[in-house]
Order: structure tokens, then sequence, then C-alpha cells
């Protein structure tokens, strides 16, 4: 199978609360979702959840980073969905769009340290 992903992910688990903003028709019955990600990029993430979320739906989602004070708040787009327990539990990739640039940032940064890489500071 061929790998169309622009970044490599960084593979952990991190605690994720999603809003449907999008789709409500075919929207679970909870608008919002308290699940995690199994991993996670720059351009997005693969999350577990127990309701099942159609392909082309817009979300909101608030990851909660390990050893990271804050939050970080991005629009995301699902891509992709499969059953991993049939009609129990499901897994889907969610593309990340427009995001702001201090997510982005804190995201890279967060990516980089996790990976064991420095990040450089200026000295003023």
């Amino acid at each position: 199978m061929l790998d169309k992903r622009k970044e490599e992910r960084l593979k952990e688990k991190n605690a994720a609360t999603i809003t449907v903003i999008s789709d409500r028709e075919n929207s679970p019955e909870e608008e919002i979702l308290y699940t995690y990600t199994r991993d996670i990029s720059l351009q997005g993430a693969r999350i577990r959840a127990k309701n099942i979320l159609p392909v082309g739906t817009y979300l909101n989602v608030e990851l909660t980073l390990n050893n990271l004070q804050e939050m970080i708040i991005v629009l995301g787009k699902v891509k992709w969905i499969r059953s991993i327990i049939e009609n129990e539990y499901y897994e889907f990739g969610v593309e990340f769009i427009n995001t702001p640039i201090d997510a982005f940032t804190k995201l890279w940064n967060y990516i980089l340290s996790k990976q064991g890489l420095v990040i450089p500071t200026s000295s003023v």
C-alpha cells in the first residue's frame, strides 16, 4: 500500500475532544466526542472513537498533548474511516486545515521535542 502522508507521524496517544461542525444530519447523537489520537503529525491525526463520522465531516479538534500545558485547537476534515471492532469502535483520519500559526508552532515544537530534537532559540 502506498503511503500518501506528507509528514511522518508521531505514534502516541493524546486526549482529544471533537465537536462536529458539519454534516449534522448524519452526525452521531452526541455533538461532542471525547476520544484520543493514535498518532499525530503537522498535517493531521489518526483518531479512535466509538462514533462513526462520515468522510468529509468538518470537526473542531481540541488536542491535549502529553506534557503540554496548553490545549491546541485545530479545524479538521475526516478523510477516511475504518471499523476496528464492527459497529462498536472506529478509527478515522483527520486532515488539519487552516491551522492557526500559534497552534501549528506549538504542534511543531511538541513533535520536535518528542523526536529528541532541540529547538534553537535566539538570544537577545
